[in-house]
């Protein structure tokens, strides 16, 4: 009788096992955080994610070519199967024609799956490259600042 009901939804029916791990961490947890944080500023460079595996650096030149003239188009890929890793950058001639092809770009299919194009953050720069970065050891900068 209790099956009956419970199968007819009237009593709620807790899951079991793993089910009922994965039901209340998923409950909780949103499947899909956005970032945080500013977006970044405009700039001529274009990072794209969502790339089929199969993407190459002339098919998403030849795919963003159509919105501006574009310097640089590379695809990176993984250095033993030599597949993309899903990811690009796309580097145009001018802001405005980087503003295009952000805004016709972003969301539309290339090879299959949906793209997401945004600007591309710079690199930030590494505190060891820096010149007054207090570095350890005995490199060269210290054995020429010793004095005998």
């Amino acid at each position: 009788m209790a099956l009956r009901a419970a199968a007819a939804g009237r009593i709620p029916v807790a899951p079991r096992g793993l089910r009922a791990v994965f039901y209340s961490f998923s409950a909780n947890v949103p499947l899909y955080q956005p970032r945080t944080g500013p977006p970044p500023e405009p700039s001529t460079n274009l990072y794209v994610s969502g790339l089929s595996r199969h993407t190459t650096s002339e098919s998403l030149r030849n795919a963003f070519a159509e919105y501006g003239e574009v310097l640089d188009a590379r695809v990176l890929t993984d250095g033993i199967t030599g597949y993309s890793t899903c990811c690009g950058y796309v580097r145009y001639q001018t802001m405005e024609e980087s503003a295009a092809g952000l805004e016709a770009m972003d969301g539309q299919f290339l090879d299959g799956l949906v793209i997401v194009a945004e600007y591309a953050k710079p690199k930030p720069r590494h505190l060891a490259l820096e010149d007054d970065y207090p570095a350890g050891g005995y490199g060269l900068a210290s054995v020429l600042d010793m004095s005998i």
